[in-house]
């Protein structure tokens, strides 16, 4: 394996002998997770909330709906970023290394907007700090999505997603 390029990027070797269909059943099953876990952070809280206010309805917030524009865009980020991602392993798997910068920025997305969708969920209380940091890497994914946007319809969805987000992470710190 390879030290020159991130661990990530090392799935270039593996991706040849790993199936399409089996690459987006993982890009799916990573997806579903962060969505899974942010439905269940939303019915937890809810339920938490509901437990905790003598049964009277409205006076708090319930963090799902207080933060949904942020976690849907996060959520679609994951969305498009796994279908942008599986894209990229392909090509790698074929030997054309041109999306390797794109792989490491969307891999880095990933990350941070799942981070993102489980904070906004659950109102954790670094939600702004984890927003800045979040706005800074979908800026460096989209700029990467946008140079490859022309050729690569994953590439052109994955960068609309990202400036989506973007625009969620800026009205939450402007809040």
């Amino acid at each position: 394996m390879r030290t020159d390029i991130p661990e990530v990027l090392a799935l270039e070797a593996a991706a040849q002998d790993v199936s399409r269909r089996q690459m987006l059943s993982y890009a799916l099953a990573s997806g579903a997770g962060v969505a899974a876990t942010v439905l269940l952070a939303q019915r937890a809280k809810a339920a938490d909330d509901k437990g905790s206010h003598d049964g009277r309805h409205g006076e708090h917030d319930h963090a799902g709906a207080k933060h949904q524009k942020v976690m849907s865009a996060a959520l679609e980020c994951i969305n498009t970023g796994e279908v942008c991602a599986a894209h990229c392993i392909e090509l790698l798997g074929k030997g054309d290394t041109s999306l390797k910068a794109c792989m490491a920025s969307v891999s880095a997305m990933l990350a941070m907007c799942g981070a993102l969708a489980r904070f906004a969920a659950l109102d954790a209380p670094r939600l702004k700090d984890l927003a800045k940091v979040c706005e800074g890497v979908c800026d460096d994914c989209e700029k990467e999505c946008r140079k490859h946007e022309n050729d690569h319809a994953q590439c052109k969805a994955c960068a609309e997603s990202c400036a989506k987000c973007i625009k969620e992470c800026k009205a939450l710190l402007d809040a």
